[in-house]
């Protein structure tokens, strides 16, 4: 309806521009918006005002001139004027019914829009680096990738959802050498573990893997290894720091390399890789999150090497430059705070090099918009691609940042500790085991996902009203239930006879309900225009509070056959809203609870 609203007073304004009242070039931008006070109206706009300075007249006269020109619509009951230019319209009688029979017409398509139509769009989300399980920290930017795909095809985009596996670089080389050195306590070596490296039972469980498989092979003694490494963080007897536990665990890295050799050492590395991504696969897809693609960094780096084919590009281009050895990004001529390192003295290059090379992939494959759903912490790193793209002759507007804030999970008071290198952590398994997929996705698109999170596992778990998600899927299931009722007193509903008696729907009640029902487009094309699919969460409460005061304040099983006929086709077409909006979010619409 809104739509309808907005359609007409586009009408009266191509009438005024053809009367000669409005400039043929005069370019407008209306906006309409549901009114705050239903004896005001049911939408309001304020366009008149908005034209009041290209028009050079005041909005009170505009408005006149708009509402003159209005189509006539048995949509509409009346257009006023109120204060000083405001367009105020109140709907007819019979347009609020009209939504329950667009509902039951249009089904799994009501709400849908052509908002996206022949845009491509990729998201890419998660990513996380396959050095562990995921855990619940990845879990919220897990959800909203997934809801925010959903949303943008719902809205008629095409949307391909990628995964980017950082199968290259330190963490990885940190990951394969806390393996290997696992591995040789299992071969009888004693190990001073380093502080740096990855910590967790399922590097002992990687280890045994390797020993399984390759027996004592890539034994070595733990004397050699250690012998010329730099000493590990350590604390004195004076209370002092001292060693470095970095410089500590990129020498045992080396160690390893050079001990093992390139095979060997990729072996150990691909065992642990191919069974950390093996899980990270089975524990997204059992969360409801699959994806199109998964792409290798290690990919950039292979045959046509596209990193160094980016770099060259760049460099070309003037926009490199080698400083101490190393080579650096003007990054600081694009709008990042300073100039980035590429590639180092020794020829290794930097995550910003993959980056660079990784966008540019994205790019060259035609998407028209590209999203990437990033941790809070990478804050400081969107300006520098940002100015890579530009750097490469693309638009900076095709990439859109979506910064996810860290969810912190609370048991009762008691806030739980979370370090992946640590390895203390809940899995994101745990809490789908423990509260279900379908709590866990909803609660983490409750907020904006750059707003801050504390993920309450015992509301999750609660079946009461306090719990959005039951609260919500609860409505359906009442639904389901008088539906199963009706079964079982073998009475028939008679959806002809439900929609030529629309009109005897009168109650307060089913004027809310019916209105809340109108709204979801409206909350479809919001919500995909700024990325927030968490506007569809707050909606399906709205709309399961209005849904549940109608039910405890009347019956729908009435004698009445026209009354109860339409009655019924009034709570079909919430159940059918229920099962589009809760599809988005990836939650179970339940038919029982």
């Amino acid at each position: 309806m809104k739509t309808s609203v907005k359609t007409a007073i586009e009408t009266a304004l191509f009438a005024l521009q053809k009367a000669g009242k409005c400039p043929a070039e005069l370019k407008f931008d209306i906006q309409v918006e549901r009114a705050r006070d239903s004896q005001h109206g049911d939408f309001a706009s304020n366009i008149a005002m908005m034209l009041a300075k290209p028009l050079r007249r005041s909005p009170k006269d505009i408005a006149e001139d708009i509402v003159a020109h209005i189509p006539s619509s048995d949509k509409f009951k009346q257009w006023n004027i109120a204060g000083p230019g405001f367009i105020n319209v109140f709907l007819a009688d019979g347009a609020s019914q009209a939504v329950v029979g667009q509902v039951l017409q249009q089904a799994d398509h009501y709400g849908r829009s052509e908002k996206g139509r022949d845009q491509k769009v990729q998201i890419e989300f998660v990513s996380a680096n396959p050095t562990g399980p995921l855990h619940v920290g990845h879990g919220r930017g897990a959800a909203y990738g997934a809801a925010l795909a959903n949303l943008l095809s719902f809205a008629g985009y095409q949307v391909d959802k990628e995964y980017y596996v950082n199968d290259a670089g330190r963490q990885m080389d940190i990951l394969a050498t806390s393996v290997w050195l696992r591995y040789l306590e299992l071969t009888g070596e004693t190990i001073d573990f380093p502080s740096n490296g990855y910590k967790g039972d399922y590097i002992f469980d990687l280890a045994a893997t390797v020993h399984r498989e390759h027996g004592d092979k890539f034994q070595f003694a733990a004397k050699d290894i250690f012998a010329s490494v730099p000493t590990d963080a350590y604390v004195d007897a004076d209370g002092n720091n001292q060693g470095d536990k970095e410089l500590h665990i990129d020498a045992l890295i080396e160690q390893a390399k050079n001990s093992l050799g390139s095979v060997s050492y990729r072996t150990i590395f691909d065992i642990a890789l191919e069974a950390i991504l093996g899980d990270i696969r089975c524990d997204l897809s059992a969360f409801g999150v699959d994806f199109d693609q998964w792409f290798s960094e290690r990919s950039l780096f292979e045959s046509d090497n596209q990193v160094d084919e980016a770099l060259d590009t760049m460099r070309k281009a003037g926009h490199l430059y080698q400083k101490d050895g190393n080579w650096w990004f003007k990054s600081s001529e694009f709008g990042d705070e300073k100039d980035r390192v590429v590639v180092r003295e020794n020829g290794s290059k930097t995550y910003l090099a993959s980056d660079i090379a990784y966008h540019l992939n994205k790019l060259n494959r035609g998407y028209d918009k590209i999203i990437d759903i990033w941790g809070a912490d990478h804050h400081g790193y969107v300006a520098r691609v940002k100015a890579a793209i530009q750097a490469l002759g693309q638009s900076q507007d095709k990439l859109d940042v979506l910064l996810v804030q860290f969810a912190i999970l609370y048991r009762g008071k008691e806030k739980v500790a979370m370090s992946t290198r640590s390895g203390e952590f809940v899995t994101l398994r745990e809490l789908r085991e423990e509260i279900g997929v379908d709590a866990a996705r909803f609660f983490y698109v409750m907020r904006k996902c750059e707003q801050h999170m504390d993920f309450d596992i015992e509301l999750a778990k609660s079946k009461s009203n306090e719990n959005p998600v039951y609260y919500i899927q609860y409505a359906h299931a009442r639904i389901c239930s008088v539906l199963r009722q009706l079964r079982e007193k073998k009475i028939d509903y008679d959806q002809t006879v439900a929609l030529k008696n629309l009109g005897i729907l009168k109650e307060s009640h089913e004027q809310q309900l019916m209105t809340q029902l109108s709204k979801f487009p409206e909350i479809i094309d919001m919500a995909a225009e700024n990325y927030e699919a968490h506007h569809v969460a707050h909606y399906l409460r709205e709309l399961a509070n209005d849904f549940h005061t109608y039910y405890n304040a009347h019956q729908f099983i009435v004698e009445d056959e026209n009354l109860r006929n339409a009655r019924l086709a009034l709570i079909l077409a919430a159940k059918q809203v229920f099962v589009n909006g809760l599809g988005i979010l990836g939650v179970s619409a339940r038919e029982s609870m």
